[in-house]
């Protein structure tokens, strides 16, 4: 009998599968887990807090192998740091760090050719070209990238209520929904706000502005669909690898491309306009990929 712990560290939430063979026998989320420069032991901390939620429910207390897929492990700094943190928390007897998109890639391809496109606090697009590389466009964090994120959704609908207050643009129904879903009473005590908030912050006013848009305002409805723009573009500058004729495989994740958000339909309906690709259907468990490289581990 083999145990194993797959976790999904993001920047809007970590979630754990735990895994006896090839059975779950514990789910748990937690605080988000990316790690940012200088801050992986944090991140650790967090990521062991939700582990030992999927423990205590399975009434284990450590594992044979555990895959973590985190954000912001890009660099072999973050990853080891994270790593070394994790296996201090004794977690398991084996533990591997990699990155958010290597467990999403293997959750909706396995090692098959194909793109994903990540859509949740911020934005990137990876591919598995058919000779096995790995490429990744965008995903350069909120300050220089990030387009059609969670995070450009929320800051685009501050400006545009910052420029309805100031007559500069119309008025939307952005205002009263942000005053609604953050802890501002009034326009000065947004503009209070927005200063101390963070990335994630800034990014959880996402779902406000799909539904926004969805009751029909104009205003949300261009943000949501320069975001979609965007986010095919991410799409189509990867499509090159695959050729010029064969249908391309595109996976999409993130909580603004789950089922049911306006963002999704918005993305599906610019790609079929301007790219050649087949959409996997079914939801994107990245922890699932993260799962299928810790079993992996484990017939070893």
């Amino acid at each position: 009998m083999t145990t194993f712990l797959a976790i999904d560290a993001g920047g809007s939430k970590t979630t754990v599968l735990l895994a006896q063979d090839d059975r779950v026998i514990a789910r748990a989320t937690g605080a988000p887990g990316a790690v940012r420069p200088g801050r992986a032991l944090q991140a650790a901390g967090k990521i062991a807090a939700a582990a030992r939620r999927a423990l205590t429910e399975a009434r284990l207390l450590q594992v044979d192998v555990l895959v973590v897929g985190a954000a912001g492990v890009g660099r072999d700094p973050e990853r080891s740091e994270l790593r070394e943190g994790l296996r201090s928390e004794r977690l398991a007897n084996h533990t591997v760090v990699t990155g958010d998109l290597d467990i999403a890639l293997e959750a909706a391809f396995g090692d098959k050719p194909g793109i994903v496109l990540v859509s949740g606090t911020g934005s990137v697009s990876v591919a598995r070209a058919p000779d096995g590389t790995i490429h990744r466009r965008g995903g350069y964090g909120w300050q220089i990238g990030d387009e059609g994120s969670g995070f450009a959704l929320g800051r685009a609908a501050l400006v545009a209520v910052g420029r309805a207050h100031d007559g500069r643009g119309p008025d939307t129904a952005l205002t009263g929904a942000l005053l609604a879903a953050s802890p501002a009473n009034d326009f000065d005590e947004l503009i209070r706000w927005t200063g101390s908030a963070d990335p994630a912050e800034i990014a959880a006013l996402a779902p406000v502005v799909l539904q926004t848009a969805a009751a029909g305002d104009q205003i949300a409805q261009a943000i949501v669909e320069a975001a979609a723009e965007e986010l095919t573009g991410l799409v189509a500058s990867l499509l090159p690898l695959f050729g010029p004729r064969k249908p391309v495989p595109l996976a999409l994740a993130g909580g603004n491309l789950a089922p049911g958000r306006g963002l999704r339909a918005a993305v599906l309906d610019h790609l079929k306009k301007a790219a050649r690709v087949t959409v996997r259907q079914e939801p994107l468990e990245p922890a699932e990929g993260a799962l299928a490289m810790a079993r992996r581990l484990g017939e070893r």
